[in-house]
């Protein structure tokens, strides 16, 4: 037997998607996430470094993160990584500024909105995490 997990803890670069599929009606939900780490290299520079995850959520839980769920909510996500099928590693993908970054794709098993509610009925992130552009958003 076999088994892994991922958990990861970061904000929405945008609004959830959420659709039916055709064949049974069965809500799927995706939403890219953002972590963050930074940390000072051994020159003394301070290095910021974002990965982008992109979440898939199902069922009920699909349609809970696409009703409450907002650009730059904080999220803890448990779920599968899933790997590219052509490569068996992240997919790969190329910035604006011609470098190169990878991107994670996670079925969700669990979702915990970590966000407040804020006073215009939305969710306002507690992390201080500036919202990314969809322009730096890689999926």
């Amino acid at each position: 037997m076999s088994y892994q997990k991922i958990v990861i803890v970061g904000n929405l670069g945008r609004d959830p998607e959420m659709s039916y599929l055709p064949n049974n009606g069965q809500a799927v939900t995706n939403f890219n996430v953002a972590t963050n780490r930074q940390y000072t290299a051994s020159n003394g520079e301070k290095v910021k470094e974002t990965t982008w995850f992109r979440v898939t959520a199902w069922g009920r839980q699909a349609e809970t993160c696409n009703e409450y769920l907002r650009t730059g909510s904080q999220v803890l996500i448990e779920g599968r990584l899933n790997p590219d099928k052509e490569t068996g590693g992240p997919r790969l993908y190329q910035r604006n500024d011609g470098s190169w970054g990878a991107g994670y794709e996670i079925t969700a098993e669990r979702v915990v909105f970590m966000s407040t509610r804020g006073s215009a009925g939305g969710y306002e992130s507690g992390s201080g995490e500036p919202v990314m552009d969809d322009d730096e958003i890689p999926f």
